[in-house]
């Protein structure tokens, strides 16, 4: 798998922020040539780092390849928006869904590694609203389905 640099982070997030950006726009942002930005851009794709101009990151590619889904359950009646600005600082959290049935909400976690899942699961439980969690850690993704056009 291809070593990810500060450069060719830096170039993921400037994709992220507008797929639309020339490679010149890049290299103005990191420091680089147009010529010597589409030669990263284009081992990024060779690499299965970037899946598209979307800039869909391969979470593995960059560090993050260990996930798990967490049903949280509040301490009382939490307005869902209490829920999402206690979330929104952990880098961990990927995503997190207000859902039907006993839980308050659903999170997706991605994480380094197993300790580094364990360590954000803490600070996840440590939220004050948060009375419990219930864990599941993902094995193996069977489909990954993008949004049909």
């Amino acid at each position: 798998m291809l070593r990810v640099d500060s450069i060719d982070q830096r170039i993921i997030s400037c994709l992220m922020a507008n797929a639309r950006s020339s490679y010149a726009e890049i290299g103005k942002e990191v420091g680089l040539s147009a010529p010597a930005v589409k030669r990263r851009v284009d081992k990024l794709l060779d690499n299965g780092v970037l899946r598209g101009f979307t800039a869909v990151v391969d979470p593995e590619a960059l560090g993050w390849g260990t996930e798990a889904f967490v049903e949280v359950h509040c301490k009382g009646n939490v307005a869902p928006h209490d829920i999402q600005h206690r979330l929104e600082p952990m880098a961990e959290v990927s995503a997190a869904y207000t859902v039907s049935g006993a839980a308050d909400a659903i999170v997706h976690l991605r994480a380094a590694d197993i300790h580094h899942l364990e360590t954000a699961l803490e600070r996840l439980r440590a939220v004050e609203i948060i009375d419990r969690t219930v864990s599941t850690v993902v094995l193996s993704r069977l489909l990954d389905r993008p949004l049909a056009p």
